[in-house]
């Protein structure tokens, strides 16, 4: 096969482009808004196990490890259920992305699996940060509904 029929067969696939852009999208905010919803799960179903994991374990810069505590599990309840909705995407992205970074710095004994994992959760992050949550979130029905004149 010779480079232009390669091109064209590409060309073919070119209209399911935006399509699998935003079902991609959505894969990712369901991803991330597991991934940090069940850690904030997990967090309010043993509080005292949680308040002993921020005072002796993860040493959170300026903040005591009470209102680590509390905000971190905030943070993982609400900016998760946020961006799976669609809804401040960008702002609730950014806040995901603080509390991921804070995680990975705070916790001194992280396994280089652990590292990895929070990067590619950060990238997944700065996705969101950068372009918004796609066509299939309520950001996008809100900007459509109040943008018209």
């Amino acid at each position: 096969m010779n480079m232009q029929a390669l091109i064209s067969q590409f060309n073919r696939l070119r209209p399911l482009e935006m399509p699998l852009q935003e079902v991609f999208s959505l894969v990712l905010r369901v991803w991330i808004f597991r991934v940090f919803f069940l850690s904030g799960l997990t967090k309010i179903k043993s509080w005292s196990t949680t308040m002993t994991l921020f005072e002796y374990e993860y040493s959170v810069p300026l903040l005591s490890p009470q209102v680590a505590a509390v905000m971190a599990t905030a943070g993982e309840l609400v900016l998760p259920a946020l961006l799976l909705l669609g809804l401040l995407g960008r702002f609730s992205a950014a806040g995901l992305f603080v509390l991921n970074l804070v995680a990975v710095l705070s916790y001194p004994d992280i396994s280089h699996a652990g590292v990895q994992q929070h990067i590619m959760w950060g990238v997944m992050l700065a996705y969101f940060v950068c372009f918004g949550p796609g066509r299939l979130s309520l950001d996008n029905l809100l900007y459509r509904r109040f943008s018209r004149d």
